[in-house]
Parts: structure tokens; sequence; C-alpha cells
């Protein structure tokens, strides 16, 4: 069994990967090496963000490991949130008020397209990085519909979909995400070493 070391301290995010990973992998988070102090996210972009996380945890435990950036793309908002998605509203990391501001944002807006967009940075064991990038198409709703998920989930409709992303189940969801595709070729370059 592979050890990894994702680096979130998002138990919903650790959910869903391991679910995506499957059985061949002990999947340990930040709590679980007693990391807490909040990692720096300064790069501009989803790809520095993610290298910058994986590197920072990869220099303080000399394991492999993971990080992601996900953000939420709106057309009609110039690409906004995207990379500052999380803190859209505030550094509090508050979903309900960051979604409240989109929402204030796309009011009387006709074009909604959307898509989200995650960027994994894995650092192997010798300390090389690579990336993968997943996305999945859709559209900002009008407002929130549905409970699971986490996030912008309760607003995104996913293309050909009918329901929010907050309505899917999580298997149903880990199939279409971005964060799914991410993985899908993070784990199909880790199969393959």
């Amino acid at each position: 069994m592979k050890t990894l070391v994702f680096a979130t301290a998002n138990k919903h995010k650790l959910i869903e990967v391991q679910g995506l990973l499957g059985e061949g992998f002990a999947l340990y988070c930040l709590a679980d090496l007693q990391i807490t102090e909040e990692i720096p996210e300064t790069s501009g972009t989803l790809e520095g963000n993610a290298l910058q996380k994986a590197m920072y945890v990869y220099e303080h435990t000399g394991k492999a490991c993971f990080a992601d950036d996900t953000g939420l793309e709106i057309d009609a908002l110039n690409g906004n949130p995207g990379v500052y998605s999380a803190r859209y509203a505030g550094p509090e990391k508050d979903s309900q008020a960051n979604m409240r501001k989109v929402l204030a944002e796309m009011q009387g807006v006709e074009n909604r397209a959307a898509r989200f967009r995650t960027v994994i940075a894995y650092i192997d064991d010798d300390g090389q990085s690579h990336l993968f990038e997943g996305k999945v198409e859709g559209e900002i709703l009008l407002q929130p519909v549905g409970d699971e998920g986490f996030g912008y989930d309760p607003i995104f409709r996913p293309a050909g979909y009918t329901e929010s992303f907050a309505q899917l189940s999580l298997e149903a969801k880990n199939k279409i995400s971005h964060r799914g595709r991410a993985m899908q070729a993070f784990c199909q370059y880790l199969g393959e070493q």
C-alpha cells in the first residue's frame, strides 16, 4: 500500500479524494502529521498555489505528497472568483458569504456560464513535481439548491444535468467533477509508476 500525504485540512475534500484513490493508498492529511499552521497560498494562479502547498508539506515531512487548488471561474465576472474562490467574500473562507457575493454580482446577468477547475500538484519521493488538471463546465444558478457537497456546489449546475452539484450524490459528483477528473489523471499517473 502506497502512503500519500494530502496537503489539506478540509475533511470534505479528504473523504472525496479517498473515495477517488481507492484502497491501494493510505491517505494522510495535515492533521495526521500534526501540521496545524496555515500553509501559504500566495500565488496568483491555481497551479502556483497547488505547487506551493505541496512543496511546503514535502519540505516539512520528506514524504510524497499532493495538494490541490480549485477555482470557480465565471465568464461574466472575467474569470472571478478563480484563484480567490475560498476567500472571495473575505479571509474567513465562509462558503455562504462567498455564494451570496457571487449571486449578488450575477443578479440580472444572462450569461451564467462557469466552470470549476482543479489543479493537483504532486511531489514524488524524489522531490520532482507533476501537475494534473480537471475541469467541468456548467452554469451559475439563480439561488442555492441542495444539501450535499461544499463550497459553491449549491449554486453550480454541471452541463448536461438538471441538478446542482449539491444535489448529486458524492459518487455521482466524483464521476464528473473537476476534482474527480484531475484525480483520475493523477491516479492514472500513479498506476503507471
